[in-house]
């Protein structure tokens, strides 16, 4: 997938729920452990405003933090970090590059082999199974 996707406020509103809105178009966050998960088994997930492919299966784990959290994306994801300096901190906010969608956070703190802990709002990601 290549390209910039563009689109108006309200065709955002429009094609994405309102949690989905907030979260990926006004940088919200949903409730830690509000998602209700993903079906069992391998497959890819993917940036719900775009359908850009993001992180394998393979790589979420449990982090006890109440988001889903993935060690490293999928290759050639087009995911961008931004510095943010909201709510007093400063953390490295994860955007889809392809369409600007806030998708969630990542911390120097995940498990081997990368340290990383990509903790993504679960709204602002689909599953695609694997066949």
């Amino acid at each position: 997938m290549t390209g910039k996707i563009t689109r108006s406020d309200a065709e955002w509103r429009a094609q994405l729920s309102d949690l989905a809105y907030r979260v990926t178009r006004q940088h919200g966050t949903e409730r830690a452990g509000s998602h209700p998960g993903f079906p069992e088994g391998p497959g890819t997930f993917t940036c719900t405003c775009c359908g850009a492919p993001l992180f394998d299966k393979a790589a979420k784990y449990e982090s006890g933090s109440g988001w889903p959290s993935f060690f490293r994306p999928v290759e050639d994801a087009p995911l961008e970090a931004v510095i943010d300096n909201s709510h007093g901190m400063t953390r490295t906010e994860i955007r889809c590059a392809r369409c600007e969608a806030h998708l969630g956070h990542v911390f120097p703190d995940g498990p081997a082999p990368t340290g990383l802990r990509y903790c993504i709002n679960g709204v602002a990601l689909d599953f695609q199974p694997e066949d």
